[in-house]
């Protein structure tokens, strides 16, 4: 257990490198079969390259702590990741359940970053702030653009699904 804050800090890096990286396995997995929807694969494919940045930004202060991310942590997520998606491939409005869980996901992040900053200020790397500050104005112009579209997507995906078309991946 963590009694101290760069020991807090350290599990506060995992844990949102783990995050990031489970968040990233289910968006390259839904980039395929979303050819009816372009607002939200531009959103995904987009977003699939700031998570990648952010990911680097958190290798860098675990880096300068000195350590890594968790592997069996990474390895868990990452799979856990998968599972969640393949479980929305299965049902029949999997676009719609995928859509869901990105926006609420994007809001975990948020959530997270917010605390990211507090415990790197409080362990005292303040060097760190601002590349977590931009990683949470990522997130919140995330779930700005997911709001924006989430009524185009379900109509589209209630017109495709009611002609009998392909509405899912």
């Amino acid at each position: 257990m963590a009694t101290d804050t760069t020991a807090i800090y350290t599990t506060a890096l995992r844990n949102t490198h783990a995050l990031e990286s489970q968040g990233l396995s289910q968006m390259e997995h839904q980039l395929t079969g979303l050819e009816h929807y372009p607002e939200y694969l531009s959103a995904l494919r987009a977003h699939v390259g700031v998570t990648q940045e952010q990911l680097k930004r958190l290798e860098q202060a675990l880096s300068d702590l000195g350590t890594s991310a968790s592997g069996l942590k990474e390895s868990v997520t990452n799979t856990a990741g998968k599972i969640g998606a393949a479980v929305h491939a299965l049902a029949q409005d999997e676009t719609l359940k995928n859509l869901y869980a990105g926006y609420a996901y994007q809001y975990h992040q948020i959530a997270a970053y917010r605390s990211l900053i507090a415990i790197a200020e409080a362990a005292g790397h303040s060097e760190h702030v601002a590349l977590f500050r931009k990683s949470l104005e990522e997130e919140k112009q995330a779930a700005q653009r997911v709001d924006s579209f989430i009524e185009s997507v379900t109509r589209t995906y209630v017109e495709r699904t009611t002609k009998g078309e392909k509405a899912d991946s």
